[in-house]
This record gives structure tokens, sequence and C-alpha cells, in this order.
């Protein structure tokens, strides 16, 4: 599998890169995980327009979603269009969500998108076995673990700490992981990940390596992050940054 990152800033679009959002190629397929805020712009920039073969959405906060409502004009005004239905895996009431920001009343975006509910559990997207369960965040999230030919990739998307994370990402030869808080602050709980966190999951894990993401640049401090997640992890970790590749 290769990994490319589109977006990473946390919670709203960074001075530096736009919101989640990563592309995952295999044997040909490209599976786009998250497409936060601004991330349509890095798509064209490093892959291309129409990449994608299916996206999963892991959750439906703007800054993981929001773009996919652009990504319907890409595909259903295009010159060369309109283009078939992208598969699109999400939570429930994925559907509803991006019709309402299509902003046109009783017209659905079936049309561009052929959508399939999210639930624990193992499944298949192309050439992709994928994993996901529900962390641990505010409204409806998951976690995703993908398996090609005995390599693992275990993106935790939005969470504060739980089970079900540390089990998707048990052997995981590469964790991206969120590590939106500082350590050491009295942050809210059941959110967010610190630093800290981020290296204790892929410590008792057994993580190969620790990508870390969704950094708050406005708020936070990308050093006090990266010390953190060092002091708990003794592995090779480092900060994701947009245009970024990984072999996995």
């Amino acid at each position: 599998m290769r990994l490319t990152v589109l977006g990473c800033a946390g919670s709203f679009p960074g001075p530096d890169s736009p919101c989640s959002a990563y592309l995952v190629e295999a044997a040909g397929f490209r599976l786009l995980v998250d497409f936060g805020s601004g991330s349509l712009s890095t798509l064209q920039r490093y892959v291309g327009l129409h990449a994608p073969d299916a996206v999963l959405l892991t959750h439906l906060h703007g800054d993981h979603f929001l773009d996919a409502a652009l990504y319907v004009v890409v595909r259903r005004y295009a010159p060369d269009g309109p283009y078939p239905p992208l598969p699109v895996y999400g939570p429930a009431g994925t559907p509803e969500r991006l019709a309402a920001l299509d902003g046109v009343q009783d017209r659905t975006v079936e049309d561009v998108y052929q959508f399939s509910a999210l639930a624990p559990g193992t499944f298949p997207i192309g050439p992709l076995t994928v994993t996901v369960d529900r962390v641990n965040h505010p409204i409806e999230t998951y976690g995703v673990r993908l398996e090609h030919n005995g390599r693992v990739l275990c993106y935790s998307s939005d969470t504060a700490p739980c089970d079900a994370l540390l089990q998707l990402a048990q052997g995981a030869d590469v964790f991206l992981c969120e590590a939106s808080y500082l350590d050491g602050v009295d942050n809210p709980p059941d959110l967010h990940l610190t630093g800290g966190e981020a290296g204790e999951v892929a410590t008792k894990a057994g993580v190969g390596r620790l990508l870390l993401t969704h950094l708050v640049a406005a708020w936070g401090s990308e050093a006090h992050t990266v010390a953190s997640a060092g002091a708990a992890y003794a592995g090779p970790l480092e900060v994701v940054r947009p245009g970024a590749r990984y072999e996995v």
C-alpha cells in the first residue's frame, strides 16, 4: 500500500494544510479516506481530480467530510460528465447531510455517490480488507484498519483513548494517529488524543511506525506534541505534511 497525505490539519484548515484527507493506493485501486475542508485542492495537486475509486468518511464533522459536497459539482457537471456514481462508505445520515449541502430542495446526490453505511466489522473495498470500529468521539466515528498483502495501515480518525482504537492498531506497520491536544493541559474529555496518548497506543499496539496528524496549528505546539509522543513511543515517528507519501 501507499499512503499520500492530502490534508492533515485538525478542526479547521491551517496556514499550510487543508483538513484530513488521505489517499491509500493498492494494486492500482485508490481509496480516499476522509475528504476534509480544503482537500479538494490538494487532491488535484498531488494525485488528480478523478483519482479516487471509492471514498470512506470516518465521521461527519466538517474537517473530515465537507469537500465531498464540493466534489458533487466535479462529477455531476464536468464537461465530459456526468461521471458514474462513486462508492462512498460513511456513517448513518451521510447521504442526507451531503444532499443538504447541495442546497437544492428534494434533490439527492445519489446520481453522484453510491452509499454504503458503515458499521463495526470487516469488509472489502477493492483489493483492500477494511475493518472499522466505533471510537471515542461525540458523534458516530470510525477508526479504520486497512490490510493488503500482509501489510497493515491503521488510521485513528478522531478519538479519545479507547479499547477499539488499540485493537484496530494491533501490529500495524503504519499507525496514522491524531494528536490534537497538548499533554499537561486540562483538555475536554472524550474528544481527542494528546501526543503522549498517541504514543502510548502505538507502544501498546506494537506498531512499526507512528505518523502524527490532526494537529491544530493555531492552538498547539508541534515540538511539544512530538516530544510527548516520543517519550511514550520508542519507534520511528513524525508529523505528516500535505504531499507526503509513505510506503506501508
